[in-house]
């Protein structure tokens, strides 16, 4: 075969079952290897045999075999990342809080009132959680066919390398340049901050609130990076504590049902006598309420981005986020009852105050307002850590993946045991986030631009899926795909719909009054959002094509296994007509 100058070549070491992106263990049970044999029978040859792979190569698709139902739910699905098993800390309780502390973070207990504003009703904005939780669980169940098939940390960088496969690397370059310049945990980092001084009886400033913020994003690197073990532990009491408030506002609930209620009899709320009272007919209204609820639930998929530490991952997936994400929406639910009945709605959308404020005032009186900070605080923090340790990990797979520059630093584990390079590379961006905007509009800006591409990247992932794992050019393509669990054609298409909702929602003009933004466009956070992708492709085009073809060389992929036993892949410069 031909081979161009500027072509980046794959060697797999001839390993039985080789691929691209992802590693399998040569001492596999029997089972995996007749899952293996059985998806070499069915679907033809893909690229078990091949020693090279160009980037120009034309022919059929060829990617790396997955998981599939003959591998079942236990040694197998630790084999497909030939990591040490002493690396694999997270159980089954771990699992499940990792998803809960992601997902709870601080908008509980403020978004209610913005969804009602939206909403106009109290029916209605209810009726939006329920649409929230049917498109988190839809969401979960594409991230848990994803991660039972490829049980390997890295979470969307893992899928879209494996979907899209040609141009070679050009998904995950444009993927690396998001997940390497966004700081996730930044926002919550600053409520930190300010709800920390609140209950402090401290006005909280632009300065002091941010220093609160980078020390707590500080601490949170310094758990994660260095007390790994302790990292998880604290990061889990968390996570029980948050339970532990959002099921006292929810038994409470009851009896502000009841009536039982720290306000007049006549100021009391019937916010349920006519639920559905003043219901806007305002679609862009809709829209944007919408939108908060859905990402209110963001963070099901938090698991998938540590799967190469979790323990039996296949198996603790499936049951993991059924359970987390079960019981987040039951939660929610049982939140904004309370809320409803202890609040009256015209409170709700006229004080100010966020919603939970309100209710703690209600319930138990104006001396809870201080424990009420101290309860937004510690779940903010959850939040921090559950996100850090989350992108912390996807910046050291990018370092396994050989695509990053200096790729054997980001991979490393050095020195404490865990990925403090990618972690450290995720707080360094907060931190610069956290201080160099002014308040206003510049920091709301960036703080949309951290969420809204992740909406493109979903659309890509469950529309990959949808056309190569149900539909006939998938056989036709040879994509072997039979994981252990499989969401359905409705379920993967729905959630596909429902995140080219969030893709092009934020492009439909906002209701007076509900711009995110007091003077910028409304739209500048999805113009910057999808600019990075493009960021990341031209990146790609002169890693992967200008300076190989001005050098001369040819880069080509071998796999080195790392001083703690873990294989990352590595690019050569070969000069051109050189054998390797």
């Amino acid at each position: 075969m031909a081979q161009s100058q500027s072509s980046v070549y794959i060697t797999d070491n001839k390993r039985q079952a080789s691929s691209s992106f992802f590693f399998l263990d040569r001492k596999m049970s029997s089972g995996a290897q007749a899952g293996l044999d059985a998806a070499h029978g069915s679907h033809g040859t893909r690229n078990s045999n091949a020693s090279t792979d160009s980037l120009e190569k034309k022919g059929a698709r060829e990617a790396p075999i997955a998981l599939t139902r003959a591998h079942g739910d236990g040694a197998d699905g630790e084999s497909f990342d030939a990591v040490p098993r002493e690396k694999r800390t997270i159980g089954l309780f771990s699992a499940v809080l990792l998803i809960f502390n992601r997902v709870i973070g601080t908008g509980i207990f403020a978004t209610p009132s913005s969804i009602l504003a939206s909403a106009g009703s109290v029916g209605l904005a209810l009726f939006m959680w329920v649409i929230g939780s049917i498109i988190a669980t839809a969401g979960l169940a594409v991230y848990v066919e994803f991660g039972t098939g490829l049980p390997r940390s890295g979470g969307e960088l893992t899928y879209l390398s494996y979907i899209y496969t040609r141009p070679r690397y050009l998904a995950v370059a444009m993927f690396a340049a998001y997940a390497v310049t966004m700081p996730w945990p930044a926002g919550n980092s600053v409520v930190f901050g300010e709800y920390i001084l609140l209950a402090a009886g401290v006005e909280p400033t632009q300065w002091n609130q941010r220093g609160i913020g980078i020390a707590c994003v500080t601490f949170a690197l310094i758990m994660h990076g260095v007390f790994l073990k302790w990292g998880l532990r604290l990061q889990n009491a968390l996570g029980i504590f948050k339970i532990a408030i959002l099921l006292l506002i929810s038994i409470s609930g009851w009896a502000a049902l009841a009536g039982h209620v720290k306000l007049p009899e006549d100021q009391k709320p019937h916010n349920f006598d006519n639920a559905f009272a003043g219901t806007s007919s305002n679609a862009n209204a809709f829209v944007n309420g919408l939108y908060n609820v859905i990402w209110s639930f963001i963070g099901y998929s938090n698991v998938n981005y540590a799967l190469s530490e979790v323990k039996n991952p296949v198996r603790t997936l499936k049951i993991a986020g059924p359970l987390a994400i079960g019981s987040v929406s039951i939660v929610y639910m049982l939140v904004n009852i309370a809320y409803f009945a202890a609040v009256p709605k015209a409170d709700i959308l006229t004080s100010g105050q966020t919603v939970a404020a309100l209710y703690f005032e209600n319930m138990f009186g104006q001396s809870a307002s201080k424990a009420l900070s101290v309860f937004v605080a510690l779940s903010a923090l959850g939040n921090v850590m559950a996100v850090l340790f989350s992108q912390g990990r996807i910046n050291q797979e990018l370092g396994r993946m050989g695509v990053l520059p200096f790729s054997r630093f980001w991979a490393s584990n050095k020195p404490f045991n865990a990925p403090f390079a990618g972690l450290a590379l995720q707080w360094l961006m907060c931190v610069i986030i956290i201080c160099a905007p002014p308040p206003g509009d510049a920091y709301n800006l960036v703080l949309n631009m951290v969420s809204y591409p992740l909406a493109i990247i979903n659309s890509f992932i469950s529309g990959g899926l949808l056309l190569l794992g149900y539909t006939p050019l998938g056989e036709r393509l040879s994509f072997v795909w039979s994981p252990p669990f499989r969401a359905s054609f409705p379920v993967v298409a729905f959630f596909f719909l429902s995140n080219l909702f969030l893709t092009f929602a934020p492009l439909v003009p906002p209701a007076p009054g509900q711009s995110p933004y007091v003077s910028l466009p409304y739209w500048l956070h999805v113009v910057i959002g999808a600019g990075i992708f493009v960021v990341g492709a031209i990146y790609w085009l002169f890693w992967a094509k200008v300076l190989p073809k001005v050098g001369r060389y040819r880069l080509v992929k071998k796999e080195e296994v790392q001083y703690d036993g873990v294989p990352r892949d590595v690019f050569v410069r070969v000069p051109v007509g050189e054998k390797h």
